[in-house]
């Protein structure tokens, strides 16, 4: 699934091009994503003016006048830009077509999502989608004291805590195994127990991992690729844990391993990261 890195590297692509554009037109070849394609939405954004290209978590928020439109990749959805004459591949849904530019919207397993939130039904962040996020993970809010006050009292393992997004957004399954393994922090601890000290070493490694994952463009996991098209290089760069099952840990050699936790895979050193 494209997370927060891959999420943001797309927006940071289409920013260089959409703001202060007309849409001329919004292709929607396929409606049915996770939630339909309201049917009115062409008509509604065609000839209006892209505002700002911004995002929430892993939504991407493309602002107009008279609304916002909403796009989530889903599992392995991309958003990428395309020549006019380009032929539309298999399983790209939705276009974005301007003066000097196109981009389409590719989802073969159709989980994300395309949504219209209207200026007229109050603000964009009190959306239902957006409402219960945690604090970005690059945000001022999220300190050492915040991280701790919220895990207090959680019994639920750490790593279950930073996926659930309700605390601070954008740390997926692959960034929290990394992040987890940067804090030295067993992904198996209750979050409860975190202390202050550890708290502190986890919001640096989160921060850290997310910056160079958006410095090599993010991962790439099955479809994903940025705006230009290109996959994300982190695994090959930076990834310590994360799918390394039986090699060797960077740090100490000792064998890494994975278990399940949540029907997610989660990675491990057993000796960096002791309970």
């Amino acid at each position: 699934m494209p997370e927060l890195p891959e999420v943001e590297t797309t927006r940071r692509g289409i920013a260089t091009v959409m703001p202060g554009q007309p849409l001329r037109r919004l292709l929607v070849h396929e409606p049915r994503m996770r939630w339909p394609v309201p049917p009115h939405l062409s008509a509604r954004v065609a000839g209006q003016t892209v505002r700002s290209c911004e995002r929430r978590g892993k939504y991407l928020l493309l602002n107009f006048d008279h609304g916002t439109m909403i796009i989530h990749l889903g599992m392995s959805g991309s958003l990428r830009s395309a020549p006019p004459d380009e032929p539309r591949r298999k399983h790209d849904h939705i276009e974005w077509i301007f003066d000097h530019a196109r981009f389409l919207l590719h989802d073969p397993r159709r989980f994300g999502a395309v949504l219209w939130h209207d200026s007229r039904d109050g603000p964009l962040l009190a959306h239902p989608l957006l409402a219960k996020l945690g604090v970005e993970p690059f945000g001022p809010e999220l300190v050492p004291a915040f991280l701790h006050a919220q895990l207090r009292g959680k019994r639920v393992a750490i790593k279950q805590a930073l996926l659930a997004g309700n605390i601070v957004v954008g740390v997926g399954n692959i960034y929290a195994s990394e992040a987890l393994f940067r804090a030295r922090i067993h992904p198996s601890t209750p979050a409860g127990r975190l202390s202050l000290q550890r708290c502190e070493r986890l919001c640096e490694a989160i921060k850290a991992t997310l910056q160079d994952a958006l410095a090599s463009g993010g991962s790439t996991l099955r479809d994903y690729v940025n705006a230009t098209g290109q996959p994300g290089a982190y695994f090959e760069i930076h990834a310590a844990v994360y799918d390394r099952e039986k090699q060797p840990c960077r740090v100490c050699t000792t064998p890494i391993r994975r278990i399940v936790q949540g029907q997610r895979a989660t990675y491990y050193c057993p000796s960096c990261q002791r309970r």
